[in-house]
């Protein structure tokens, strides 16, 4: 006789039946919706719109009243599946098969949302909504897109409304190998920028009535791949630059193109700001720059700050709850990419902690269900420490 499945299980399997592949709503945040209303949970969804960019519907959900007043952050948009034919199960088919549970966004974060949901589900049916606080959700379409109509936007609305936050878990994959591994108490700032060279296009043969541009390009951006921002510190690993692209739109060999573009992303820490990174950027290729050489340097708007939590509630109570059911002391880690999180730190302090990320964006991407059951009893055993029973 087959086992009934567990709620963490149910909702991550109704969550991967929704092909909710950014920007498209594709039913996610309606059968979260119905989830958390069932509960008690008032639920608002809103929609955002800006220039160039698609529309994004976006999900607020609360219960309780008062402070604390908790919040959990995440994503039901997903990156598009591939080639469909090389899974193992349809993307969108939610299948388990030997105790796995495939489809995009089983790790990166439906999984996540679901375990949290879960979790919150069985708090408030032991406690009530009387529990001495408030248990929010900050649920986005927009994490793996643009991310402009999304958490930024939904967090100002929030603000808007009234509702101040205290402390924030966000349901990323943190994990490196295995459940308890690691909470991410901050993030290195992304910078990216473009950097084109422009020349006078012109026949191969006859040099002199053309300008290359591509030389003056491959100047700068060797002064950008040999330059050493620095070698870290004790709270984050060294900031690094990459060439991600370079591009000249020129398919002919007898022809010298008008000009050349270099494409870079740098993951910094804090020994940086925004603006002293940017100005070591510009200063560098100032000073490789050969002379007379036309470049323009564009630093593109979706930067972000590095950041760093040092709320010892909101940090011990959670590295205690995965060790309470993982016997994991999980590792304080700022690795990584960039995730909402760097939204949410202007707002209160934010954490890290989910699934194991090895298959994220991946075919076939999956997670087991005990990891998903395992993930809600630590996000409960969090809430329970985190909204202590009354003494009274």
């Amino acid at each position: 006789m087959t086992q009934p499945l567990s709620t963490a299980v149910t909702i991550a399997r109704d969550l991967l039946r929704c092909p909710s592949v950014t920007p498209a709503e594709g039913g996610a945040l309606q059968a979260l919706e119905k989830t958390l209303q069932s509960a008690g949970f008032a639920v608002t969804r809103v929609t955002f719109s800006d220039t160039g960019t698609p529309d994004i519907e976006n999900l607020f959900a609360t219960i309780g009243s008062g402070k604390p007043h908790f919040v959990f952050a995440g994503h039901t948009d997903v990156v598009p599946p591939g080639d469909l034919s090389a899974w193992r199960h349809g993307p969108f088919d939610g299948t388990i098969e030997s105790g796995i549970l495939y489809g995009r966004g089983a790790v990166d974060m439906k999984g996540g949302i679901a375990s949290f949901a879960a979790a919150a589900l069985e708090f408030l049916e032991d406690r009530g909504t009387e529990f001495g606080g408030t248990i929010s959700f900050l649920i986005t379409g927009d994490e793996e897109g643009p991310a402009v109509n999304g958490t930024v936007k939904l967090l100002e609305w929030a603000k808007a409304q009234g509702y101040q936050f205290d402390a924030c878990i966000v349901g990323e994959p943190t994990n490196p190998a295995a459940l308890g591994d690691a909470i991410k108490i901050g993030r290195r700032g992304s910078l990216s920028g473009v950097v084109t060279v422009t020349g006078t296009q012109g026949h191969v043969a006859y040099p002199h009535l053309a300008r290359n541009p591509i030389p003056g390009l491959l100047t700068l951006l060797s002064a950008l791949e040999n330059l050493t921002l620095d070698q870290g510190n004790e709270r984050f690993e060294p900031s690094n630059l990459e060439i991600v692209n370079i591009e000249v739109g020129n398919s002919a060999f007898n022809v010298i193109p008008a000009r050349a573009e270099g494409r870079f992303n740098i993951r910094y820490n804090d020994e940086w700001t925004l603006a002293s990174l940017k100005d070591k950027i510009t200063a560098t290729l100032q000073a490789a720059a050969p002379q007379g050489l036309e470049y323009t340097l564009e630093f593109k708007r979706d930067a972000s700050e590095s950041f760093l939590t040092r709320d010892d509630t909101l940090i011990g109570s959670l590295s205690d709850a995965v060790e309470a059911e993982t016997g994991r002391r999980p590792e304080l880690s700022t690795g990584g990419g960039t995730s909402d999180a760097r939204f949410i730190k202007n707002y209160c302090p934010v954490v890290e902690f989910g699934l194991v990320g090895q298959t994220m964006h991946k075919i076939d991407e999956c997670v087991a269900v005990d990891d998903l059951d395992k993930l809600a009893a630590i996000y409960r055993r969090f809430l329970e420490a985190y909204f202590p029973v009354s003494a009274e």
